[in-house]
């Protein structure tokens, strides 16, 4: 059997694994609708916010803005016992819009209540690159001598025409800042990206990885572009189908297989798709099928292929 770099037998850098060699066992979020908003909802630097998002569409139905943390949390870890047994250690996982966007003083007081619950171990806090500052960080770095705090900056795009055309109200550089200022303080931080965005072909994305992989990240997720019901996009996408590239399930494994062999190996990847239900979506996508058989199918296809993580992956 072939050793990865990452110390175990399946073929990308696994985000299950990594956290049972990091703690001894497995680690489930346990997802926080604080009841924060985005700087491109508010009038800061926008309305709207970003012409793709529907925070309803991702939240679990445990989660809800006008529930206090600890409820969220004890209902989640609840859920959780019953999906996922074996789950003994948790991370509350502000996931809804911008988890950062709120002086430092209400941050403390939301964030210490969520670590102050029995079970969580760490925070991962999902926000914007434009919405972070020293000051927060350096707030972070002080739990993070206590606690696993991460940041995971939702990123899209690495191309400023895109991010203008989705309405995120800020530039790569944007994040590019962000990102190092996180890192100098020895948290880690992870990165979303969006596949199929308007303007944005495979050849594109494909020849994004190497800029991507050199970013200092500890995680990364992708998902595939979903049109969600009644946002600014599911209109745009009326008016231009020709300006999006939107993939079938096989279409989109395979050119994952492409992305994750051009991928640094150090990154743990999160998650390769999204899932979102059916209700949200005005086009019918990929149907039924859950995350957990997207992500067989993907594995299924690294081994036909006979590839894995960072196969092609040509250090800077």
């Amino acid at each position: 059997m072939m050793e990865y770099l990452w110390k175990h037998s399946r073929r990308y850098n696994s985000y299950p694994e990594y956290f049972k060699m990091k703690f001894g066992s497995r680690l489930q979020k346990v997802a926080i609708d604080a009841g924060f908003s985005c700087p491109n909802r508010d009038g800061t630097k926008g309305n709207g916010g970003c012409t793709f998002c529907d925070n309803d569409a991702f939240n679990p139905s445990y989660c809800g803005a006008g529930k206090p943390i600890s409820q969220q949390i004890y209902e989640g870890i609840e859920f959780h016992h019953t999906r996922y047994r074996k789950a003994k250690q948790f991370l509350a996982y502000f996931q809804a819009f911008s988890n950062t966007y709120a002086p430092l003083e209400k941050l403390k007081s939301l964030y210490e209540e969520a670590l102050s619950m029995e079970g969580i171990v760490g925070l991962v806090i999902g926000t914007r690159p434009d919405c972070v500052d020293e000051q927060k960080l350096d707030y972070l770095s002080q739990l993070a001598k206590q606690y696993y705090i991460k940041i995971e900056y939702g990123l899209e795009s690495i191309h400023d025409e895109t991010l203008t055309s989705i309405n995120r109200g800020h530039t790569f550089e944007t994040s590019l800042k962000a990102i190092q200022l996180t890192h100098e303080r020895n948290i880690p931080a992870g990165a979303h990206f969006i596949i199929g965005l308007p303007g944005e072909s495979k050849k594109s994305f494909l020849s994004d990885i190497e800029i991507i992989s050199s970013l200092k990240l500890e995680s990364i997720k992708f998902h595939q572009l979903q049109i969600i019901r009644g946002t600014r996009m599911e209109q745009e996408f009326q008016n231009n189908p020709e300006q999006f590239e939107l993939y079938n399930l096989d279409e989109y494994l395979t050119l994952m297989t492409e992305v994750v062999e051009k991928l640094n190996p150090d990154f743990v990847i999160e998650r390769i798709a999204a899932e979102v239900p059916p209700r949200f979506l005005p086009r019918e996508g990929w149907g039924l099928i859950r995350y957990d058989e997207v992500l067989r199918k993907f594995e299924k296809l690294l081994e036909l292929n006979n590839t894995w993580q960072g196969r092609l992956y040509k250090a800077g």
